[in-house]
């Protein structure tokens, strides 16, 4: 249990909490949320220990262990993908050691009986316990589950961390934190660098995971299918609710118009008593009723109403100047990166009007056909852009590539152009920027901040063809609906590329999906694909070569049958290889049981010391033990190829 009491933060031009108290229990699901600037990041500093508050305090058990992963950190590039993973178990690293040591050391000595020689084996046995306690067997297959589940391939665990980008390093400390299982998880913003499908998985873990969570979040399906407790910050406040968030939405709106209600009811009967004893108060007999009436205002306990924090963004796109039927066309289009194959020879159109999304795993060349769109980068095939299409662009970087040496003002008043530059103040307003704040540096602004400020910079000039590449990470829940309010109110035709499952429901009607170098399309809503890609899923698995129909004839028959003869054997071969896969893998793991139940007995029997002392005994149990680590060697390498040959039967499912 983690008790967080009477804490107060203030930085001295404002306040940020006051007396602010609550339990974080074992087991909770714990979503926080609140506006931007609220302070949930600053929250989870100080129960971490990072951000010292200036009155109160966080206690929590002894041995109590907590990971937080932060929005942004600095990346050691030293190591590959699998070794930086293998730093969660420093602890398990420095056991193997220890036991290669002290086995080094008995194996050399012949002082068989005496105390020195007792002692070493007490150490070993000791630190074979704590290694088989923290699951030294098997903890490089655990790092390679996580590693997969989100979305690292088996060819990626030797590549250095330094090929990879800032979201995928931390998914690396992501899968380092999930590895340690702290009894306390603080993760801020976890899903901003995850695909769906990586989201589901890190879901799922997070559900069924052991310890407490506390999790800041703008994904509302993400809040809702982890967190059962919603703690609100807002104005220096903090509301508690057992709810998950949508349900909290419900319960907070209701606990307020209760609020109102109870408030306007005592403010009507206030009201009457102080006119009753305002019109009697000189009135002899009336004084009895003026003196109980003033007696009873004075003991009345006033209700207060919450502070309400109504700030949020006023995004209205400027009207879309009208474009030709098809905004854009590509055709057998194909984009490598060196020798990586990205996009391979893909068609696609878009046409006027339409709200169009890009899903899929990271990597697979969402943001590169953006990019080809904004006629960024070189490719190869054919790509048209359609008669007087104007394209506004929200990178998915757009908000690092502000100037920091500029200020709020400054960095729209440098590219408004026209009558635009008389309404740059306004502008700003409705994103949230007033007063002094247009005067801040870029360099201090928040996450939130630089993306509502790269946001306002699309609105400085009338586009009718919006791409927008993850544009809703580090805004808040009221600015992201208002965002899609006014996307939905665009005439223009829109692009985003994104993983807001939530944000995409009802904004988008057609789905392109990228997987294997291609692109699919999909018509309907963000649910219905996720629903449909499921059971396609079920389908492939109970899939069956059709048989050959024996009315064909001609070339094309003949071609087809050979082809169909091809693939049947082609799959018939795959299956042969997954069930003798299957069958290494069941072999090893009964052999494991086999070697593990036999050292456990080992281990009882080593506690007489005189067979402790046995060089013949221990010789036997060193013995045992490796062939324990060479079975799980042998059980990791049957395991991966077996995932392996899944994969490939999956894809050929597809194709």
């Amino acid at each position: 249990m983690v008790s967080v009491n009477q804490l107060t933060l203030d930085f001295g031009t404002f306040l940020l909490f006051e007396n602010v108290s609550f339990l974080i229990n074992p087991r909770d699901r714990i979503g926080l949320v609140g506006k931007n600037g609220a302070g949930k990041t600053t929250l989870l500093k100080v129960i971490t220990g990072l951000q010292e508050p200036t009155s109160g305090e966080v206690t929590m058990p002894r041995d109590f262990s907590v990971g937080y992963l932060p929005q942004v950190m600095k990346h050691d590039d030293r190591f590959s993908v699998f070794e930086e993973t293998e730093q969660a178990f420093s602890e398990i690293k420095r056991l193997e050691k220890e036991i290669d040591e002290l086995t080094h050391a008995i194996h050399h000595r012949e002082d068989y009986h005496s105390d020195d020689y007792y002692g070493l084996i007490d150490k070993l046995t000791e630190a074979n316990e704590r290694f088989n306690m923290f699951g030294g067997h098997d903890y490089r297959s655990r790092i390679e589950v996580t590693l997969k589940g989100l979305g690292f391939k088996p060819s990626d665990f030797e590549r250095p961390t330094s090929e990879f980008s800032g979201g995928w390093r931390m998914r690396i400390e992501l899968a380092k934190i999930l590895l340690r299982k702290p009894d306390l998880f603080l993760l801020d913003e976890p899903t901003n660098h995850l695909d769906i499908e990586s989201i589901t998985w890190l879901e799922d873990f997070l559900k069924n995971y052991s310890g407490a969570v506390v999790l800041i979040s703008h994904d509302k399906a993400f809040l809702d299918n982890v967190t059962t407790r919603t703690i609100e910050i807002s104005l220096g406040k903090i509301y508690d609710y057992k709810a998950s968030y949508s349900h909290f939405v419900t319960l907070r709106q209701e606990r307020r118009e209760q609020q109102m209600a109870a408030y306007r009811n005592q403010q009507k009967k206030i009201g009457d008593t102080e006119q009753f004893i305002e019109r009697f108060r000189y009135k002899a007999t009336k004084a009895v009723q003026v003196q109980s009436r003033i007696k009873q205002l004075e003991k009345l306990d006033r209700i207060e109403v919450d502070e309400f924090d109504n700030s949020k963004l006023n995004i209205k796109f400027p009207p879309a100047p009208h474009s030709g039927k098809v905004v854009a066309s590509g055709k057998h289009l194909s984009k490598s990166y060196g020798d990586l194959l990205v996009l391979d020879d893909i068609d696609f159109d878009i046409e006027r009007g339409e709200k169009v999304a890009f899903v899929g795993k990271n990597g697979e060349g969402k943001t590169t056909l953006a990019r080809i769109i904004m006629q960024e980068l070189q490719y190869d095939g054919k790509l048209k852009m359609g008669h007087q299409v104007k394209i506004g662009y929200f990178a998915q970087n757009q908000a690092e590539r502000l100037d920091d040496k500029l200020t709020v003002f400054e960095t729209v008043d440098k590219v408004a152009t026209g009558d635009v530059r008389t309404k740059v103040r306004d502008l700003l307003g409705a994103f949230l920027f007033s007063g002094e704040e247009v005067d801040k540096k870029v360099s201090v602004l928040s996450g939130g901040e630089r993306t509502r400020l790269a946001m306002v910079m699309l609105l400085l000039e009338p586009v009718n063809f919006l791409v927008l590449d993850e544009p809703t990470n580090h805004l808040d829940m009221r600015s992201k609906d208002i965002l899609k309010q006014a996307l939905n109110d665009f005439e223009g035709t829109v692009l985003v590329v994104s993983h807001d499952r939530e944000f995409l429901d009802g904004l988008i009607d057609r789905i392109f999906e990228f997987t294997n170098k291609k692109i699919k399309e999909h018509l309907g809503g963000i649910y219905e694909f996720l629903r449909k890609k499921k059971m396609d899923n079920l389908q492939e698995l109970e899939k069956v070569p059709p048989k050959a129909n024996k009315k064909d004839s001609g070339a094309n028959g003949a071609g087809a049958g050979l082809s169909g003869k091809m693939a049947f054997a082609e799959r018939k071969e795959l299956n042969k290889s997954i069930k003798k896969a299957e069958n290494a893998v069941s072999s090893a793991e009964k052999e494991i049981a086999r070697f593990e139940k036999e050292l456990e007995g080992l281990s009882a029997i080593m506690e007489n010391p005189e067979k402790a002392a046995d060089p013949a005994f221990f010789e036997l149990y060193q013995k045992v033990q490796k062939n324990l680590e060479a079975m799980m060697e042998q059980w990791e390498s049957a395991h991966l190829e077996l995932e392996e040959l899944e994969t490939k039967r999956a894809e050929m499912d597809n194709f």
